[in-house]
């Protein structure tokens, strides 16, 4: 067997030497790899008589622990010294001016809000925003959504262990809201009639995939005055939404739906055309099309008469006030005006997204120029 205590001494001396990670794992492999110098020793064991391997075995283990404790160590230094010259390359002087090319973008949920603002303010609607926390009564009882309701369950909606004392002596749960629809109640109950507003914010539900997120913006809409019906609603909602996809071909499809706070209640869907290869709102959809065609629909927007009792809870009376309401995700018309395709993104923090999504600080929507427009 070869002298242990010299091949200790070279593959140290090898060690030492090695002045980058490539040469220090060459000098792993040479002493350490499948067919190194020391592997090739361990593999002499089986070979010998008992007595030889009682005494040489541990030699050689413990050669064998010694060389690769010494290379993870001199790894473990080159690495350090590696990235002390980098960090020393890359040095920044923060004593130096800021770039005059502004670098801040607009975050496309934030520029989509201000497009909804713009379109809705030239029709006549006020902007109303209401607490993010809301007691159970403005966010489902007044709704007429009742005590057995789904939307109430505890792995839909996020619950808070502290109640509020309600000025009736009742006790109400905490919960964060799942819809922007308490701003109505809280406005109709603060205003009385006639009304017409829109109410954007963040809303909270307990789901998440590429199309859902635990957090979310969401915009609703309420107009309540006398003879209001579903003509005003569908007028209101188709021009809506050709002002903010920016295209007159817009065809809408108001199949029926059940809401528990409109009567009748319908959805809303767009027809959609491929272009481009990609798919894009407007045209004349084929009746028959889907996602497997080259046209078809989509839904964006639920709404409705706004139900009696929902008046009645707000103190209005329904025989004398009607109304129509209407609510839509504004991260989803995010991703369907801008081409996005995952939910989630909007909210990873990725500077990289926002730099290629994002707007310009000087792009402010109007309807002149167009909601849309980039700088």
């Amino acid at each position: 067997m070869a002298d242990i205590d010299q091949l200790r001494a070279d593959a140290m001396a090898q060690i030492a030497a090695s002045d980058s990670l490539e040469a220090l794992d060459q000098t792993r492999v040479a002493f350490l790899g499948k067919q190194g110098s020391i592997s090739l020793l361990m593999k002499t064991l089986g070979k010998m008589s008992p007595e030889e391997r009682q005494s040489e075995g541990p030699r050689l283990n413990s050669l064998r622990g010694d060389v690769t404790d010494a290379t993870a160590a001199k790894k473990a230094a080159l690495e350090t010294a590696a990235l002390d010259a980098r960090l020393a390359s890359e040095r920044v002087d923060l004593s130096l001016p800021a770039p005059e090319t502004p670098q801040g973008s607009v975050h496309p949920v934030s520029q989509v809000m201000d497009e909804l603002a713009e379109i809705f303010a030239d029709l006549g609607f006020a902007v109303k925003t209401g607490p993010e926390i809301e007691d159970d009564w403005h966010n489902f009882t007044a709704l007429n959504m009742p005590e057995s309701h789904p939307a109430r369950a505890m792995h839909d909606t996020f619950y808070f262990p502290d109640r509020l004392e309600a000025g009736d002596g009742t006790s109400r749960r905490m919960v964060l809201r799942t819809h922007t629809s308490p701003v109505q109640i809280r406005t109709m109950m603060a205003e009385g009639a006639p009304l017409r507003i829109i109410a954007p914010g963040r809303v909270y539900r307990s789901d998440s995939d590429a199309t859902h997120t635990p957090m979310f913006h969401q915009i609703e809409g309420l107009v309540i005055d006398r003879d209001i019906h579903l003509g005003h609603l569908k007028w209101t909602l188709e021009t809506f939404l050709k002002a903010f996809f920016e295209r007159d071909d817009i065809v809408l499809r108001l199949r029926p739906s059940y809401f528990p706070f409109t009567e009748p209640s319908v959805e809303v869907d767009l027809g959609w055309i491929m272009e481009n290869g990609r798919r894009v709102v407007g045209g004349s959809p084929d009746p028959d099309g889907g996602d497997g065609g080259t046209s078809g629909w989509m839904e964006v927007l639920g709404s409705g008469m706004v139900n009696a009792r929902v008046l009645e809870a707000a103190g209005l009376d329904p025989a004398q006030w009607q109304g129509f309401a209407f609510g839509t995700g504004v991260d989803r018309l995010a991703m369907l005006k801008y081409g996005m395709n995952d939910l989630r993104a909007f909210f990873d923090g990725d500077a990289r997204w926002l730099h290629h999504y994002g707007f310009s600080a000087f792009d402010q929507p109007t309807l002149s120029s167009g909601v849309g427009a980039r700088a």
